[in-house]
């Protein structure tokens, strides 16, 4: 399949299918085009034919159904040879093996190495230094925004998550551009599909190097745990490792940049709720999971194949076909968030009841650390500048063009 980028964004006339844009130019009207598609509607992604839920009824369904796995040799498409290693959104697809790309039992071993590297003893030990990076970051938030403009996202909420997962991880400090800027290359749709390959190389080169330093020496990071866990089966395998920590890393400093610049957008896009907030009438914690289901920090993630068919509603899933879970469609779904889903407002009955961490044995296992991250930057930020503003007009930013992530190009702000 020769995959072409699709030039225009909307329903094809006639089809029913809605071609989700590669360079994001207007993520409220596709949201809303999906949702208005049904529950599960047909997409096009990059000139491939899927599947996606858009309603969180259904999701909640179709997460826990065992007729979807991961495995990518389930897909028709792949098996058949028309969707290829060309394909740019393949290495979101056929990553490897680790935890994101089983089921079943081996899902189950894979995940409790991590999860028993991400116990709430953990999380709660990295605060004092999520807090101490939080702070070095603003000093330098303030330093170079002293003068005028400053981006929010390259100074703060790029570079704080990097630097815990590196942490985390065991990964050097000076070594956490080098995997910001990969990553960032290997998401973003403007790269030609052979550097996102060789990108894909050199990352496996640096994570399997760093195993290897890690089995030679351990030390009090998750790289160390992964290697040493004896619980729940085998211990991984090298390539297993590699694999968790390449998702983990991904998924880790993605997740986090988007909740907290899309948290301090919509503050600062309703003064009158980040007033609420600032005078302590409404806790950070709604702010968090209001951003979460309203502003998702993942759009589309892909992808599920069913291994038979399945109904859903007047539609069927068939055997062979994939499935992209619509995260921010699924967010502002009406039936589960009311008429209103489509309003920012921190002040909704408790608990917000959204998933976008996922549901079933593949929620997401960083959400807790994702949500003590933005728990500690946001109030910091605001505390810091409760001046705070937008250096353009709302409608000047622009999302950078991925088609999973929600993220800016750039996010400038006055301190005030």
């Amino acid at each position: 399949m020769n995959c072409p980028h699709a030039a225009a964004h909307g329903a094809e006339p006639g089809t029913g299918t809605v071609v989700v844009d590669p360079m994001v130019q207007d993520l409220d009207g596709e949201t809303a085009r999906l949702r208005d598609a049904g529950a599960l509607a047909r997409i096009e992604l990059l000139g491939v034919p899927a599947w996606t839920v858009t309603r969180h009824a259904e999701a909640r369904q179709l997460l826990v159904d065992p007729r979807l796995v991961k495995d990518i040799d389930a897909w028709g498409l792949w098996r058949s040879g028309a969707v290829t290693r060309a394909w740019p959104l393949i290495g979101m697809i056929d990553a490897g093996r680790s935890m994101f790309t089983v089921d079943g039992a081996e899902h189950r071993r894979l995940r409790t190495k991590t999860s028993q590297a991400l116990t709430p003893r953990r999380l709660e030990a990295l605060r004092p230094d999520i807090e101490k990076f939080t702070g070095e970051l603003l000093d330098s938030l303030a330093e170079q925004g002293k003068d005028g403009v400053v981006d929010l996202k390259a100074v703060f909420a790029q570079p704080l998550p990097m630097r815990v997962v590196g942490m985390l991880m065991g990964v050097d400090e000076e070594q956490q551009p080098m995997l910001m800027k990969r990553y960032k290359a290997f998401f973003s749709m403007l790269t030609p599909q052979e550097e996102r390959l060789a990108l894909l190389d050199e990352l496996d080169v640096f994570y399997y190097a760093l195993v290897r330093e890690r089995t030679a020496r351990p030390g009090d990071d998750l790289t160390s745990a992964l290697i040493l866990a004896e619980e729940g089966g085998e211990p991984l395998t090298e390539e297993e490792v590699v694999g968790n920590l390449k998702a983990m890393v991904a998924a880790g400093h993605e997740t986090t940049i988007g909740l907290v610049l899309n948290a301090v957008r919509a503050l600062l896009a309703h003064p009158d709720q980040l007033r609420m907030v600032l005078d302590g009438h409404i806790g950070w914690e709604a702010v968090i999971e209001e951003t979460l289901r309203w502003d998702t920090p993942t759009t589309h993630l892909l992808m599920r194949f069913a291994t038979e068919d399945i109904p859903v509603g007047d539609d069927v899933i068939k055997e062979g076909e994939g499935v992209v879970i619509s995260y921010r469609a699924i967010g502002r779904d009406t039936e589960q968030h009311g008429a209103d889903a489509d309003a920012f407002d921190i002040t909704r009955p408790a608990p917000i009841r959204h998933m976008t961490f996922g549901h079933g044995p593949h929620i997401c296992p960083g959400a807790a650390l994702s949500r003590v991250e933005a728990a500690i930057a946001l109030p910091a930020l605001f505390g810091r500048f409760p001046g705070l503003r937008l250096a353009v007009p709302d409608d000047e930013l622009r999302k950078l063009p991925v088609m999973t992530q929600n993220d800016m190009e750039s996010f400038p702000v006055l301190l005030g």
